[in-house]
Formats: structure tokens, C-alpha cells, sequence
């Protein structure tokens, strides 16, 4: 990706890697760019997580985007989906997020999604990028009349958990459910939303004070909800990330249900109803290796893309597949959204619940989890860390000894100067004395 923008936006820590200034300047590049490109004035939208630096952020951003002639629509404390929504259904021309996802409360990012909810095409990223380092050309300043003006849009946010309502096909009446907000984005959506459906509903981490999202909570620090969902007998509960477009769950025993058997469950699902379009499932290379073996065992395709919810996107979307996510939480269900979505996510899970009447932990038991290790090294340069001739014929001689029962995966992290290294083995043991041989040679 380029210099500011990963495949997950521009992120960093707020007033050091990613200033109120680079939010003026986004927002006058996006608001000249698509004034050119329409030939007219432009419409944006715009959500924020809780984090203290969003608004200073959003601010930045509406000032930019005005400045230049854009009208400015705020949806304020929203999910990154919601925003995907508003968009590609209320004619916006794009849409910015203000977060910076699972990341501490001093990072912030901002994510760029086209007409459609989509992430940004790279060729307009780059177009961006290079304004924000030389200045030029210079979007044109609008006088008068020509100045944008801005929205309080609260509707558009609305109007977004009303349609996920719409989507579940059966009352939660009697179910007990758990829901970790991760002090995010979530915060006043999520139990909103399962509390209309009839749920019992226990909410955590949902207040927000604008320092403590993502802080031993959420998707990221699952434990707290294991906890609550054992010790209240619920029947299922889920946890969400800083801007919500990620989910994990918990079955009614407290175990971890992650994105791997979450595609599992649902692929399952689909295919059982005869709604799994090319009978294919999209993955990325950190999915494990259970869910591939328990696809064969049912007869599901499976396609392997880079990591990063983008390109299961993307790979979706050329293919004409429906179902695809990350072993993360990212899921992405190409009939109801162009972006994964945490919340859309449990309505899909809550449906399989309901329909099958079998408990969680009974659909997800055939994907047998092999051991996985991912440990994050800190590098100078990326690219010459993961060339390295001696890590790369480590890596091969590991995968040899391991003979088809593990791997091997080392990959440049999209948004961070880190390396990741991960080994999935036939046991704890072995991932660990893998992992500590190759985390050595890129040290």
C-alpha cells in the first residue's frame, strides 16, 4: 500500500502520524477531486468511534470537505458498516470513518469508502497521497453560495439499524445474549438492536469515555465476555471491535467461536439451503487449518486471498461469491453489505441458533482447530525482513519437518512497521519452538 493509507486506511497515533492537518487536507482533496470528476456539487458522509481524538478529527475533515464545496452529512458515533450503508444507499458520493478499529485509544485512522460502501480504489488513494505531500494541484476554495454546508444526519444511522432489524428471521424472545461493545462503536447501537428483536440482553464495555475503547475488552480481549456468558447461563454471546465491522462470539459453555468457524457455521448453512453461490467460501491465508478440512468434508470450495477484509472483497466481488471473512472476525456477506459487519455478523449467527435449534457450541464442533502462534516483531524495513535469505530457508526447512500437518506464515503487517510470524502445528509446543527460531533470525 502507499505511504499513509494501509489496506485498512490512514492510521497512526492522533497529532503524530495522523494530524488535524492531514484531515483538512483529505477533506479538501476528496471534496475538489469528486466536484471535478461529477462536474457538480458533492454530498459526504461522515462516523467516528468514541476515541477523544475523533472529533477533533471530524472537524478537521468537515472543514476541508466544506471548504471546497462538499455538504457534509454526520451520522457522529457510528460503525464503519453503518457508514458503508448510508452511502451506497442514499446517493452519497463517498464516505470517510473516523477510526482506528482495534488499535489503543490514542491511534486514530480514517477509512475511505467510494459511492458504492466500498474501501477507496487505489488509484484515487494514490492521486490523494500525492497531494498530501507536494500540495498540488491545489483544490480551488468555494466562495459564496459555493460553500458547502453541513448535516446533521442522526436519521442515517437510524435508518441503518432498522434495516439490520429487518434481516433477522425470528423473534430472540427467550434468548439470552451477551454483547461486548468494546467501549466502541457499538456502544448504542448493538443492544438497541437485539433488545428490539426480544432478547435478554446483557451489554458490556459500553461506556465510553473517550480514553477507554478496545481496553481489555472487545473482539481483541474476549475473556471478560467469556466470563459473563459462564457465569450468567447465556446462551451466546458476542464481542465487537473499536468501529464494529469485526465479531467474534462465545458459545454457552464460554469458548471462543472465531471468524474461521464462524464462515464454517454459516457456509454450512447456506449450502444445506442451496444458497452458497459457486459453493465457495473466500478465505484469507490465516484462515486454519481445521476449517479447511472440515470444508472437505462437506464439499465446500474454498479461495485463499492476502489478509485484509479488502481483498476477500475484492475477491468476492469478481467471483460472484457470497460468504467470505477472516479467522479475525471480518465477515463479509455480499448480499446484505460491501463491508464486514460485527452486528450483521451475530444476526447471521443468531439465525443459524434459531433455525437449527442447536446450540452454538454443537455447530461449530466439527472444525477441529489446529495450534496456531502468531507472535509481532518490530522491524526498521518490512520488505527487507521478509526477504531475508536466511528467514526464508528456515521458514522451508520448518514447513518440511512439519510434512502437511502445519505452516509456516510470515507477513508485513498493512498498517504498522511490524513483521507478523505465524506457525500453525500439531501442538502448543511445536508452534512455540517454531515461532522462537524464526522471531530470532528476524530480530
Amino acid at each position: 500500500m502507499g505511504k499513509y493509507f494501509g489496506t485498512d486506511g490512514f492510521r497512526g497515533e492522533a497529532n503524530v502520524d495522523l494530524t488535524a492537518q492531514h484531515a483538512y487536507k483529505i477533506g479538501r482533496f476528496l471534496a475538489g477531486y469528486y466536484r471535478q470528476l461529477r462536474g457538480r456539487r458533492c454530498r459526504f458522509v461522515i462516523g467516528k468511534d468514541t476515541r477523544r481524538s475523533s472529533y477533533m478529527l471530524e472537524y478537521a475533515l468537515v472543514a476541508g470537505l466544506t471548504s471546497c464545496g462538499g455538504d457534509v452529512y454526520l451520522l457522529h458515533v457510528t460503525t464503519t458498516p453503518s457508514v458503508s450503508y448510508v452511502v451506497r444507499t442514499e446517493d452519497f458520493d463517498a464516505g470517510l470513518m473516523i477510526s482506528a478499529s482495534h488499535n489503543p485509544f490514542y491511534d486514530n485512522g480514517i477509512k475511505l469508502l467510494n459511492e458504492r460502501g466500498e474501501k477507496m480504489d487505489a488509484e484515487t488513494i494514490a492521486r490523494l497521497e500525492e497531494y498530501l505531500d507536494s500540495g498540488s494541484p491545489e483544490p480551488a476554495l468555494a466562495l459564496r453560495d459555493e460553500i458547502g454546508c453541513t448535516v446533521d444526519y442522526t436519521a442515517g444511522r437510524n435508518r441503518y439499524m432498522g434495516y439490520l432489524i429487518s434481516l433477522a428471521v425470528r423473534s430472540y424472545r427467550g434468548m439470552r445474549v451477551g454483547l461486548d461493545c468494546a467501549n466502541g462503536s457499538a456502544w448504542m447501537l448493538a443492544k438497541s438492536i437485539f433488545d428490539a428483536l426480544g432478547a435478554k440482553t446483557t451489554a458490556i464495555n459500553n461506556e465510553p469515555d473517550g480514553t477507554n475503547i478496545n481496553m481489555n475488552c472487545g473482539s481483541t480481549h474476549i475473556e471478560e465476555l467469556q466470563n459473563l456468558v459462564r457465569e450468567l447461563h447465556l446462551d451466546v454471546g458476542f464481542a465487537f471491535d473499536g468501529d464494529a465491522d469485526r465479531c467474534l462470539a462465545v458459545d454457552e459453555q464460554g469458548r471462543v467461536v472465531d471468524g474461521d468457524k464462524i464462515l464454517y457455521i454459516y457456509g454450512r448453512y447456506m449450502k444445506e439451503r442451496g444458497k452458497l453461490l459457486n459453493n465457495t467460501v473466500v478465505t484469507t491465508v490465516m484462515s486454519n487449518l481445521g476449517l479447511y478440512k472440515a470444508f472437505d468434508a462437506l464439499g465446500i470450495d474454498y479461495e485463499k486471498t492476502a489478509v485484509g477484509d479488502r481483498f476477500v472483497y475484492e475477491n468476492m466481488l469478481q467471483n460472484g461469491h457470497r460468504l467470505g471473512g477472516e479467522q479475525s472476525g471480518h465477515i463479509i456477506f455480499s448480499k446484505y453489505a460491501s463491508t464486514g459487519d460485527g452486528i450483521l455478523t451475530a444476526i447471521k449467527l443468531m439465525e443459524v441458533i434459531l433455525e437449527r435449534k442447536v446450540p452454538l457450541s454443537k455447530l461449530a464442533e466439527p472444525v477441529k482447530t489446529y495450534p496456531q502462534l502468531l507472535q509481532n516483531v518490530r522491524v526498521a524495513d518490512k520488505q527487507a525482513a521478509l526477504h531475508n535469505p536466511a528467514l526464508q530457508q528456515l521458514a522451508a526447512q520448518i514447513e518440511e519437518q512439519m510434512a502437511g500437518e502445519g505452516r509456516v506464515l510470515i507477513r508485513p503487517s498493512g498498517t504498522e512497521p511490524v513483521v507478523r510470524v505465524m506457525v500453525e502445528a500439531a501442538s502448543d509446543e511445536l508452534c512455540q519452538k517454531y515461532v522462537q527460531q524464526l522471531v530470532e533470525v528476524v530480530k
